[in-house]
């Protein structure tokens, strides 16, 4: 939500007597805070609301509100079975002062007398809904009386589903459209065509869905080498599948009565190999199975896709279309007489100026047809489209570069937003993309930070979900929630209403609901359990809370709380994305300024080795001290043992004991020597 929104929220809030923090009960056991998202403002009331069996429903709304929210009512559980005027629970459109001026925003009153949902818009009242619902699937139906006002941070909130690697059908996805809704996300982007196959019926490419969509080897590592092999959809062994234009059309009309919006995404110029396997006239090489990207030089390659968006625009009314624009190899353009040709008519310099024109290129045929370009943040290279939206996944660079140039940007970072990545002890986890993402590390993430130039232009935030290794619909899940519950609250919430402990509290419950409703979720609380215990306590040691200084810079995806996480008391846990500080390639170097010379008798670094996960313990770590902070002796040195392949993942100390006076204690650890491996730190111990 912009400053003035979040502004004008608060003034009514405070204008309605709510509080923008959670307020004190008398009873805590009926009072607790339950929803997911959390709401902007919370005011208890005296009483509860006891919903009524039949319960009636009033619409002080338009009709075709009336008549839509009606539709979604009888899907739900509550025993709305007739309209009357003096009705239990009543749906209100108005324009009065107090409310939220987003056209998604809302006020529920639940009093003893009934419910009341108050709105500018129907997304409003939707939403209104979606909290209601939360509160009686945990309260039943004796719901505390309150009041809530309620509006979201960001107009786009967004979940990304890969269907390329895997095809899971369209029941799977309106499942999880239904999950969206419940979370107050708006933003389902369907990842419809990549390498492993294609997802989506063009009548005028039918190759594209008897050939492109099928593979005769289903799991994604073996296929990669294999060779990537296609084959006839009447194949015995075909493995895919594809969305037909009435399942697509039925898909979009659901989220649409969820107020959700699909945003297509069908992948230029990389990432194209099952395209250019049954139209290699559209490849560099003129023949399949030699590059992955299309030729930019070929005029054949636009009339492809100029098609192709045609009949998708005519199944999605989306705004934007998201074209990929990501990870193209570039290999067969260096060498391509029909890129170098266009190169030279259009006044190219480089590759990544060639890459550019063909996003310019596609732009302009989607601008012509009233859409937008929605595409990754390698569109940057080469110079941005000029209507071009940035969905920004290396790191926050891309989309701060786009929103400064006043771009439209969501916000997807990979080190918090990919979920393809271990959530829990990568030990025991299935197979998953190396990388770590616990739910906590979800929850930090801040899509617009106060130091943004041009964070006004961020439009939102999005979770992605890539399925090279999620091969069925329930290890989908799996993956997606509960992470998607923080994502939700990210989106919506605004900065200063967050809080992890609180909404680890509310995840765990939420947890218990889609469990109930069929959703197969990580288990939290076993994974919290069966956690390092180190991890659960803080330790109290000199160094605590002392200044650190970093010899090198820890790589960014692995940065815990930077420099000062050495001394925080704090280790961490299984999972390596939290609490750990991570180097690439590089020896690792700390100090640290106890602040005046003590007399000290242990120093201990701690190491993570994961050998699947390249993290190597260090080949020995120097402990070494001085009173002045330049001149150093060193106090001893520890070798390592135990081999880099060894596969358990495992934690160990290394360092020095015995009687020294210090004021600074330095700690080496020497790169273990394999090529793209980690080290990673948590804390160092000095008693």
């Amino acid at each position: 939500m912009k400053k003035t929104l979040l502004a004008f929220l608060i003034a009514g809030a405070a204008g309605l007597g709510l509080s923008l923090s959670a307020v004190s009960c008398n009873n805590s056991s009926e009072c607790i805070e339950v929803v997911i998202p959390r709401p902007a403002a919370i005011e208890k009331c005296a009483g509860t609301f006891q919903i009524p069996t039949p319960l009636a429903v009033s619409f002080d709304t338009p009709q075709e509100v009336a008549a839509s929210l009606e539709a979604y009512l009888k899907t739900t559980s509550l025993p709305a079975t007739e309209t009357a005027p003096d009705a239990a629970l009543r749906f209100v459109i108005a324009s009065e002062e107090g409310l939220p001026a987003s056209e998604e925003g809302y006020e529920l009153s639940v009093l003893p007398e009934g419910a009341v949902i108050k709105a500018r818009g129907e997304a409003g009242l939707f939403y209104g809904l979606q909290t209601l619902l939360q509160l009686r699937s945990r309260f039943g139906d004796r719901i505390p009386a309150q009041r809530i006002v309620d509006a979201p941070r960001f107009e786009y909130r967004g979940m990304h589903l890969d269907e390329s690697r895997h095809f899971f059908g369209k029941e799977f996805v309106k499942k999880q459209l239904r999950m969206m809704a419940s979370l107050k996300l708006n933003r389902l982007h369907w990842h419809l065509t990549d390498g492993a196959g294609w997802r989506i019926q063009i009548d005028r490419y039918p190759e594209l869905t008897e050939i492109a969509a099928w593979r005769p080897v289903e799991p994604w590592l073996e296929w990669l080498d294999a060779g990537r092999p296609y084959c006839r959809r009447e194949d015995p062994n075909a493995y895919g599948g594809f969305y037909t234009k009435e399942e697509i059309r039925e898909v979009v009309a659901y989220a649409d009565s969820l107020h959700i919006t699909v945003i297509p995404e069908i992948e230029m110029p990389g990432h194209s190999e099952e395209v250019l396997a049954v139209y290699p006239e559209l490849s560099c090489a003129g023949k399949p199975h030699v590059y992955d990207d299309l030729c930019i030089g070929n005029d054949k390659t636009f009339e492809f896709l100029e098609n192709v968006l045609t009949e998708v625009m005519e199944l999605f009314p989306s705004e934007y279309i998201h074209i990929g624009g990501d990870e193209a190899t570039k290999k067969g353009w260096a060498t391509c007489a029909k890129c170098h040709a266009r190169m030279q008519r259009e006044g190219l310099k480089d590759l990544d100026e060639l890459q550019s024109y063909a996003v310019h290129r596609v732009e302009e045929f989607l601008n012509a047809h009233g859409r937008k370009l929605l595409g990754w943040d390698e569109i940057l290279q080469g110079g941005l489209a000029p209507n071009a939206a940035v969905m920004s996944w290396h790191g926050m660079s891309g989309g701060r570069e786009a929103a400064a140039s006043g771009h439209p940007v969501v916000m997807t970072p990979g080190s918090y937003c990919y979920l393809d990545k271990y959530q829990g002890n990568p030990s025991t986890e299935p197979k998953a993309l190396e990388g770590s993402l616990p739910l906590p590390k979800v929850y930090m993430c801040e899509p617009a930070p106060e130091d943004m130039t041009g964070r006004e232009n961020v439009l939102g935030v999005q979770a992605n979900l890539w399925t090279e290794y999620v091969p069925t619909a329930e290890h989908a899940e799996y993956m997606l929630y509960p992470r998607m519950f923080a994502l939700a609250e990210v989106a919506w919430t605004a900065p200063e209403r967050k809080d992890y402990d609180d909404f680890h509290r509310r995840a765990l419950l939420r947890i218990e609901t889609a469990r109930a409703e069929g959703y197969n979720t990580f288990d939290q609380a076993a994974s919290e359990r069966a956690e390092r215990p180190e991890a659960l306590k803080q330790v109290k040691h000199l160094a605590l809370g002392c200044p650190v200084s970093c010899g090198a810079e820890w790589y960014e995806s692995y940065a815990a709380d930077g420099a000062g996480s050495l001394t925080d008391g704090w280790f961490g846990p299984w999972n390596y994305g939290y609490r750990w500080l991570g180097f690439l390639n590089k020896d690792f170097e700390a100090t640290i300024d106890l602040g005046a010379v003590k007399a000290i008798r242990e120093v201990k670094a701690d190491f993570l080795q994961w050998h699947s996960a390249l993290i190597g313990l260090p080949k020995s770590v120097e402990i070494a001290v001085s009173e002045d902070g330049e001149h150093f002796t060193v106090l001893g040195e520890e070798q390592n043992d135990l081999p880099f392949d060894d596969p358990k993942l495992q934690c160990r100390a290394f360092g020095w004991e015995g009687s020294a006076q210090a004021r600074y204690v330095r700690c080496r650890a020497a790169f273990h020597g394999n090529a793209g491996g980690w080290i990673f730190i948590d804390e160092i111990v000095v008693n």
